[in-house]
């Protein structure tokens, strides 16, 4: 018999004790994760990234209660794509929507407390000026000696590149050693203008030529009460105009002038940018010719593709074929290819000059297009480009549908003596139309935003003339609001490429809800 052997008696209030900590443990890492929030929220509130702060306010938040609350813990388990369908796809969506109702754009990219800020260290030369002479020393040390008009000398102690401030001292007489040449000072002139010399009376003397310092004042002081800039070097008042965001230049009477300080601030502005894409000609013009060939070029490519492709299909699947599975492979080549290596070639194979399809329309008809330059045969070119990249999609979705179609039906009309052309037109494309609309509504949203295929291809141009937006012939809706955001020769109006991008967003969100519709009849 084995003896028995004695079982610790649990302590009283053990478990109790190990609840506790549990419980200020927990509490304690809660405590510690929302100071951490509150610390990065106010961070970005007070460097002016609102949606930022909120954000991150809510994304922490609402994972602490998830997390924390026994309540919630199924959702624990969808929290994660939920927040990532938040943060990569809602976030930007409301942060668009939000740019197309301000002024956000090149120059006017900053909060209005950071737009005085930058205004208010600019600096300008008011001082006296000094001639100076840079001496080398041993240990890769050096001098600087500086002379005023008056002939008075200051001569700095040892020191090396990168220090921030030099003091100087008054010095009897000018020193006899020789300087460097001025090949040197140019080597070394962006260490130079990092560097501060200071005066025996305290004054700042900044590197204003490659042969002189002089002392630096700040060019504008700022005037909280009323919101004004007064330039100090030559007396001019600028008062913040809320309206464009700009500090710009009044008179004495308070009046406003053509004259404005950048960098400008962002401010709301409504529905300005929209009304602009309708009023302003130079935008209206562009926005109605490049809307009408982005629905154009969705339409035709979507038709093309899909004619192509079922034709295609019905030959591959033709039974007296032979070699069926060769020419499968080939017709999908293009499929397999990826399609920036298509476009490229395609490019040059249109080249003006020396692309092979010209070479051969010049031996066989004596014509060489100018397939970039001419607006209407840049279009022709993206079409016939884009039905060959997307042919192959449409081939196979419909040699997939054509096996779901009944060999009876076939049997039935060949015995009423109807022929291929009749099988294909009365059977063949009511059968199949049904169910590739989804996917045509599909494919006409992707190719109404297909900005690889012209921004590779031809980069929207040839260009329109008398626009006050860039803007190109071959340009869609969204390589059109591409160009405006960031290719403009003045400054990047990033509020009015939000404008357009926001109604391509309802567009396409429009169509997206249609093609819900439709598959639902479908379904039905």
């Amino acid at each position: 018999m084995q003896p028995t052997i004695p079982q610790p008696i649990p302590q009283p209030g053990a478990h109790s004790a190990d609840r506790s900590f549990a419980k200020y443990l927990k509490w304690g890492v809660i405590t510690l994760v929302l100071l951490i929030d509150f610390y990065l929220v106010s961070v970005m509130y007070l460097q002016g990234e609102i949606l930022f702060a909120i954000l991150t306010l809510v994304v922490i938040s609402s994972g602490i209660y998830v997390f924390a609350n026994p309540k919630t813990y199924a959702w624990r388990y969808v929290y994660p794509g939920i927040m990532g369908m938040g943060i990569f796809i809602l976030f930007p969506l409301i942060c668009t929507i939000v740019i197309a109702f301000t002024n956000y754009s090149g120059t006017n990219q900053l909060a209005f407390e950071r737009a005085v800020s930058v205004l208010s260290q600019q600096r300008y030369f008011s001082g006296e000026k000094y001639d100076f002479k840079l001496f080398a020393q041993a240990d890769n040390q050096w001098q600087i000696e500086v002379t005023s008009a008056q002939g008075e000398s200051y001569l700095s102690d040892d020191f090396r590149f990168g220090s921030e401030t030099i003091a100087l001292q008054l010095e009897s007489a000018v020193s006899a050693q020789p300087a460097v040449p001025l090949k040197t000072v140019i080597e070394n002139r962006n260490l130079l203008q990092q560097s501060r010399l200071i005066l025996p009376n305290g004054a700042e003397l900044s590197m204003s030529s490659l042969r002189q310092f002089a002392q630096q004042s700040p060019r504008y002081q700022y005037h909280s009460e009323n919101e004004e800039l007064v330039n100090l070097e030559n007396g001019k008042r600028y008062k913040a105009n809320n309206q464009i965001g700009f500090f710009q230049l009044i008179d004495n009477q308070g009046n406003w002038q053509a004259e404005t300080l950048e960098p400008g601030y962002t401010v709301l502005t409504g529905w300005s940018n929209f009304i602009k894409i309708f009023s302003d000609e130079g935008i209206q013009k562009p926005f109605i010719q490049i809307f009408i060939w982005t629905v154009i070029f969705s339409v035709l490519t979507v038709l093309f593709t899909v004619m192509i492709g079922m034709i295609l299909a019905c030959v591959v699947q033709w039974e007296p074929l032979r070699g069926k599975g060769v020419y499968r492979l080939l017709l999908i080549l293009p499929y397999a290819v990826p399609a920036f290596i298509s476009i490229l070639i395609f490019k040059g194979l249109f080249n003006q000059s020396f692309g092979e399809i010209n070479l051969i329309l010049n031996q066989v008809f004596g014509i060489r297009p100018e397939w970039f330059n001419s607006p209407t045969l840049a279009k022709v070119m993206l079409v016939i480009v884009n039905t060959w990249l997307g042919y192959p999609y449409m081939m196979i979705l419909c040699m997939g549908l054509l096996k779901a179609i009944p060999q009876d039906l076939y049997e039935a009309s060949a015995m009423d003596g109807a022929s291929t052309w009749q099988n294909f037109s009365k059977i063949t494309v009511p059968l199949l139309i049904k169910p590739l609309t989804p996917l045509m509504i599909a494919s006409f949203a992707f190719n109404f935003n297909n900005f690889v295929l012209i921004q590779l291809l031809t980069n929207g141009r040839p260009d329109m003339i008398g626009t006050s937006t860039p803007a190109g012939h071959t340009d869609l809706l969204v390589s059109y609001t591409y160009r405006i955001a960031f290719e403009g020769s003045g400054a990047q109006d990033f509020g009015l490429a939000a404008a357009i991008a926001t109604i391509i967003f309802l567009l396409v969100g429009g169509l997206a809800l249609l093609n819900l519709k439709a598959t639902k009849l479908k379904l039905d």
